[in-house]
């Protein structure tokens, strides 16, 4: 996987442990109220939902070749 696929995967991975906190009626966003913390853990998961949904993250190998092929054609940035 690229460093933006692994960083999107993070940050979704994250999100849904908050949700999931938060839907377990432990409130992992300090200093706020319940519903305030069911409301920031509800936008910030389907932000990132969002995100990750709509990148080409390259994750299966059919993937991972179309990948390698754009790179080649000089289409897609590669790896650093």
């Amino acid at each position: 996987m690229d460093k933006g696929t692994k960083v999107r995967t993070t940050v979704l991975f994250l999100a849904l442990i908050n949700q999931f906190l938060v839907s377990a009626g432990l409130n992992p966003v300090p200093g706020s109220e319940e519903l305030w913390g069911e409301m920031i853990a509800w936008g910030i998961t389907a932000a990132v939902a969002v995100w990750t949904w709509f990148r080409n993250n390259y994750v299966t190998w059919r993937g991972k070749r179309q990948k390698q092929e754009l790179v080649k054609a000089g289409l897609a940035k590669g790896d650093k």
